[in-house]
């Protein structure tokens, strides 16, 4: 079954990653470990996204779930 994406809230979510570390960021929105994946998507047809962050750093990774640059925030929460 294919289900869409639902937004787990309007706003990114800040997070510090660390230099070399692979991340999964929850694309689904069902995930309780937001905005990090937790398993929740499956039978959604979803899947999570791979994040490997280049330099430690704060990024903000969205949380709407409707970001064209996944999973990077690139504002569409503000049109939502």
């Amino acid at each position: 079954m294919t289900t869409g994406a639902i937004p787990a809230q309007k706003a990114p979510y800040g997070v510090t990653v660390e230099a070399g570390r692979t991340y999964w960021w929850c694309a689904c929105g069902r995930s309780k470990k937001q905005p990090f994946c937790d398993g929740s998507h499956k039978g959604t047809g979803l899947n999570p996204v791979q994040y490997t962050a280049a330099a430690t750093a704060e990024v903000w990774l969205c949380g709407c779930k409707a970001t064209k640059a996944q999973p990077l925030c690139d504002g569409t929460h503000n049109t939502l």
